[in-house]
């Protein structure tokens, strides 16, 4: 199975991309927030060379690229049961926007429900260092893939460097 790396910033994952790509040892993906709405599935890198003004590096493929769209948080939405698992008792489902398209939904919303979601919880509030990579890691990624087709798209490419890989 592929391997995944944590980079910490957008712009640090970006770096380590390019770097990782020049250097050819690895078959690598870039995985970054879009922040923003992105208009076409298959257009990554052309909305990071918008937002970001990102080069693609050369010989860098289309299908490197992914963005989960409009922040990872976005992608808890999928699986409201693992996030309300994952929160325990007082969690607030209700406090979550309910919009199904979750790439739709504007950053700012996401984050403001799931502190609103999370304000009386035993875990405390949402926090992206504290909670987001064990909420990840349990949610259900085809309920993500679902609801998301940025993330269908990564996933697709996960299942092929794998395949890759056996």
């Amino acid at each position: 199975m592929p391997r995944i790396v944590a980079c910490g910033r957008r712009q640090k994952a970006y770096e380590d991309f390019k770097h990782a790509h020049v250097e050819g040892k690895d078959e690598v993906l870039l995985l970054v927030d879009s922040e923003e709405e992105v208009k076409t599935l298959n257009s990554s890198w052309g909305h990071l060379a918008s937002s970001d003004q990102w080069k693609k590096p050369p010989n860098a493929q289309d299908e490197q690229c992914h963005l989960m769209v409009q922040c990872m948080e976005s992608w808890f939405l999928a699986d409201p049961a693992k996030l309300a698992s994952y929160f325990g008792q007082k969690f607030q489902q209700t406090a979550l926007p309910a919009n199904p398209k979750i790439e739709k939904i504007p950053k700012r919303d996401v984050l403001e429900g799931l502190k609103k979601a999370t304000r009386d919880c035993q875990k405390g509030r949402y926090g992206k260092g504290a909670h987001s990579f064990e909420i990840l890691e349990e949610l259900d990624p085809e309920l993500v893939a679902k609801a998301s087709p940025f993330a269908g798209r990564f996933l697709e490419a996960l299942r092929e460097q794998g395949a890759k890989g056996a």
